[in-house]
């Protein structure tokens, strides 16, 4: 499973976000997590948050452990161009750019096969669950009194 993570156009120079990722890219999502916390760089702070992204949606939408994570693509992506100027020397200008920056990260899940035993438990769960619904009536309401 790939669980994805894509944030666009931050205000930061893709250049100042690569700096981290040679040493991020070696760890697990949950350890680059703790690393980026506590770095003083502003680019860590762009970076935890797009990890985190990742990492709960692969916790909400199919309920994987986080432990079981690992990176497959942590990339910086190079956005627009805002083009400003600033007044020079002799009444020229002096063109400046901002640069701006995506990043784009896809961890993926380490499944845990299942075993002929897990499968008897789920089938004795399920038949056990069907047993316990309780059916009312259709002609009486619930809770009403009459």
């Amino acid at each position: 499973m790939e669980f994805k993570a894509y944030i666009k156009n931050l205000k930061i120079s893709p250049k100042k976000l690569r700096f981290l990722l040679p040493e991020i890219k070696k760890l697990k999502p949950v350890e680059a997590l703790t690393k980026l916390y506590y770095s003083n760089k502003k680019s860590a702070q762009f970076l935890y948050k797009a990890i985190k992204s990742a990492v709960d949606n692969a916790k909400n939408n199919s309920k994987i452990n986080e432990n079981l994570l690992k990176f497959k693509l942590l990339t910086i992506e190079e956005g627009s161009r805002l083009k400003r100027y600033r007044a020079g020397g002799r009444g020229g200008v002096k063109p400046f750019v901002h640069r701006l920056s995506h990043i784009r990260v896809i961890l993926e899940g380490e499944e845990t096969p299942k075993t002929n035993q897990d499968k008897a438990i789920q089938t004795k769960v399920a038949k056990a669950n069907k047993k316990l619904e309780i059916k009312l009536p259709k002609n009486k309401k619930h809770g009403s009194k009459s």
